[in-house]
């Protein structure tokens, strides 16, 4: 169950100001120069430039080939856009059975489920993480690029993460930092294991569609105690590696007690209520696919707890951007952890020995 303690829009963005957090990098070779918005349709296209504007124009990274693995496929999945665009592959109408897209002042965030199979990832597969990082530093997918147009003009980001699983989506691009927080802790890139619900709270109602403004969350793993101070949760992990003499050797980082839910739920406000999500292409729609986009506004300052319930997070590896500079410390090859999970894991928020001060 995801917390209900509300954040403080005040509190989280003192001193915000749109700092220098645009891409370094390079575009990918497979993707356009910039992002185009009616592309022809292919649905065998390697580009990998994912856009993030509306609620009915986004994209998502996941598998060229059909019944991929995430976390055997991330280094080269593609983009799958709802609208034709960057010269993308298109989400067939029917796939998305929950959409919620929320913008706040440092990030913009997308999260919701479906048939993910659609998207050629493998029935069952609880997914994995795609960031601008990887183990190699060159991202996950090499060569992937973002962009959104909070600005009001497209613009390249540096620092965003992307949980894909067989039924559950995030993503969130980190368009601002602060002087207490950077894009990077914004979009943490090492909590791989975790889930959607966990990393990026938010509203995780199923069968349901909504934009809304809403407040920054306080970044993944960051919790406040209760002398006013502040610790980061770091994802277990243990490895192996070989001493001098030629022993072997094992290391642990991390905690041993883990937080069942991330410290808060941010407040939304201004929502509007969509029906569906689509396109309108009949050719590539599923049979259950709704018909185009109705609207309902939803007026007044309401505050999402999103129900994460049931649903499986996504985690694993890292992902890719136009990232110049990338010092992963991603664990390689780690096992994914879905979010009912970690509903029966110990909730202390004075937790661990040894956490990591700000």
């Amino acid at each position: 169950m995801i917390s209900k303690v509300i954040v403080g829009a005040a509190a989280l963005m003192a001193g915000v100001a749109k700092a220098q957090v645009t891409a370094t990098g390079t575009m990918g070779s497979t993707n356009p120069a910039e992002p185009t918005t009616g592309t022809t349709v292919n649905q065998t296209s390697m580009a990998r430039l994912v856009s993030l504007n509306a609620i009915d124009d986004f994209c998502l990274f996941a598998p060229p080939e059909k019944d991929s693995v995430i976390g055997e496929t991330e280094d080269r999945e593609v983009a799958w856009c709802v609208q034709p665009r960057n010269n993308a592959r298109v989400i067939p109408d029917g796939t998305l059975t929950a959409v919620h897209f929320v913008k706040t002042p440092l990030y913009w965030q997308i999260q919701g489920f479906g048939d993910l199979t659609q998207l050629n990832i493998k029935a069952g597969d609880q997914g994995g993480e795609l960031d601008p990082h990887g183990a190699t530093g060159l991202g996950n997918p090499v060569g992937g690029n973002v962009t959104t147009n909070s600005t009001g003009k497209d613009v390249h980001y540096e620092e965003w993460m992307n949980y894909m699983a067989h039924d559950q989506f995030c993503l969130r691009i980190c368009i601002a930092e602060n002087s207490t927080y950077s894009a990077a802790v914004q979009c943490q890139h090492t909590l791989d294991e975790m889930g959607c619900s966990w990393v990026m709270p938010g509203d995780y109602t199923d069968n349901s569609f909504t934009e809304c403004d809403g407040d920054s969350a306080y970044p993944p793993g960051l919790y406040v105690l209760a002398n006013g101070s502040t610790s980061t949760f770091q994802q277990r992990y243990t490895g192996t590696h070989t001493n001098p003499d030629g022993s072997k050797a094992t290391w642990t980082q991390g905690e041993t007690v883990t937080p069942s839910t991330a410290f808060s739920t941010p407040a939304t406000s201004n929502c509007k209520t969509y029906t569906s999500v689509g396109n309108g292409i009949a050719s590539l729609a599923l049979s259950k696919a709704g018909k185009g986009n109705s609207t309902a506004v939803t007026t007044g300052s309401a505050s999402h707890s999103g129900t994460a319930a049931s649903h499986s997070g996504s985690a694993s590896n890292g992902k890719p951007t136009n990232n110049a500079s990338a010092s992963s410390s991603h664990s390689p090859n780690a096992a994914f952890v879905s979010a009912k999970a970690l509903s029966g894991l110990a909730s202390a928020i004075a937790f661990v020995a040894g956490v990591l001060l700000l």
